[in-house]
């Protein structure tokens, strides 16, 4: 795994002075869960990034339901938690891999590749004893050059250029009745962008009750194996958060793509862009 490490890893690094551990949880129908979950117990030493406010920029016109922050705010959001050019990012949640795959993806973006996620998320760091607690570290502020990697994201216009291009995967991540319009529980709109196939995000998972990890490599080879025979792969979702685990999947096994951050929200913002349906 290139973009991951596993708790046994994190526990053996916590002294490392470069490293910076950012929890990521988030509830997108529980506003508070992120802040309320840090407060109850965290990973020692884990700072907190809020995916509504910190990653995500307020809702205008067009963007979508989580806008991507500008530059500048995001430099300042992740200075002040101590990130660095030089920092080792580990970023976490529950394990569904959402939260830190959305901060994973943006920093990738700005340019820092020392960047990964913990694969099963707390929950495997509690169950070889890694230390939770509740207290706060004091943080030293970062100083981060950011280097954007311009190819890795595409607006609404990129997308529509690319619409029934035999040599073009545009992926749909959400589940697959929203997929195929059979239910919206957000959006004005039901459907998907025209062309568009189904890889459900949470398919890269193993799903053991409440324990979750990210599939071995040979099986999101085996997922994706079919979209390397396209020139071009552009992924996207409801809002721009939950295409960053296929992101992250995609990148584990070689496959270029990039993503439309502004996802199925910021598509049916404009009157005029078609939707498909699979009823």
């Amino acid at each position: 795994m290139r973009n991951l490490v596993n708790a046994i890893w994190l526990k053996k690094n916590l002294n490392n002075e470069k490293l910076v551990i950012v929890d990521c949880r988030f509830d997108l129908m529980d506003k508070q869960y992120g802040k309320r979950s840090y407060d109850e117990g965290h990973i020692k030493d884990a700072v907190r990034v809020d995916l509504e406010t910190e990653l995500s920029s307020k809702v205008k016109e067009h963007g979508g339901r989580h806008p991507i922050p500008n530059i500048e705010e995001l430099k300042n959001t992740f200075e002040n938690i101590g990130i660095s050019n030089d920092s080792i990012i580990v970023t976490y949640d529950d394990g569904d891999l959402a939260g830190p795959s959305r901060l994973w993806w943006i920093l990738k973006y700005l340019g820092h590749e020392n960047t990964y996620v913990l694969d099963g998320g707390i929950n495997t760091f509690k169950e070889i004893n890694g230390e939770i607690t509740q207290e706060v570290s004091p943080i030293n502020k970062g100083d981060f050059k950011i280097e954007l990697n311009e190819d890795m994201r595409v607006n609404m216009e990129y997308v529509k250029e690319r619409l029934y291009k035999d040599n073009v995967a545009i992926i749909d991540s959400r589940e697959n009745k929203r997929y195929k319009g059979e239910f919206e529980p957000v959006d004005k709109r039901a459907g998907h962008i025209p062309s568009a196939l189904n890889y459900f995000w949470m398919d890269i998972l193993n799903i053991d009750g409440a324990k979750l990890n990210i599939k071995s490599l040979e099986n999101l080879k085996n997922h994706f194996e079919s979209l390397k025979k396209y020139d071009e792969v552009i992924v996207y979702c409801g809002s721009g958060i939950t295409a960053c685990p296929n992101s992250l999947g995609l990148s584990e096994v070689g496959i270029k793509h990039k993503v439309y951050c502004g996802s199925f929200s910021d598509w049916i913002s404009y009157e005029n862009n078609e939707v498909e349906q699979n009823l």
